[in-house]
């Protein structure tokens, strides 16, 4: 297969571009390197350690696997694109990661907030064996998980209050 040039559209934490990619270019790339969104990290190239992951219209999604050209006229959030209300502050999802001590080394904290995001959009009151399946391709090696989960529990406690 070629691999040329190509012009696509992205919307990117409500931010419209116009880009002018390579085929074979990873979402991974684009966000990191031409938009310098680097929340989103490079961990394992292979889809396995959710570092990399991101929103496409509210899907969760590996980006580091994901062909830019798969993603041309979506809506893609990244951990830079959640603020609290009014766009001020902290997600709820963020502040219960720090409230809870649950981002230690912080490498993984960005998949790891937007795979509870993609889960509590869904799923205002899940259980914890729930939690445990939507974080699944999340890897940590800091925390052990417990505060994780303390976290994603205090998040969706939260944001169901609030209608969120």
């Amino acid at each position: 297969m070629e691999n040329r040039d190509v012009q696509i559209r992205l919307e990117v934490n409500s931010i419209k571009h116009h880009l002018l990619v390579r085929q074979s270019d990873m979402l991974l790339d684009v966000l990191r390197n031409d938009l310098g969104l680097t929340g989103v990290k490079r961990g394992c190239d292979s889809g396995q350690c959710g570092a990399c992951s991101v929103l496409v219209d509210g899907r969760l999604v590996s980006s580091c696997i994901t062909p830019v050209v798969h993603a041309d006229g979506k809506s893609i959030t990244t951990i830079e694109g959640l603020s609290g209300e009014g766009g001020q502050g902290l997600h709820p999802i963020q502040q219960a990661f720090v409230d809870e001590g649950a981002v230690q080394c912080g490498f993984c904290t960005p998949g790891m907030v937007l795979s509870a995001k993609a889960l509590l959009d869904v799923n205002n009151c899940p259980t914890e064996e729930e939690i445990k399946t939507a974080l699944a391709g999340n890897i940590c090696r800091c925390t052990g998980y417990a505060a994780i989960m303390r976290a994603v529990k205090k998040a969706a406690a939260v944001m169901a209050k609030h209608g969120i």
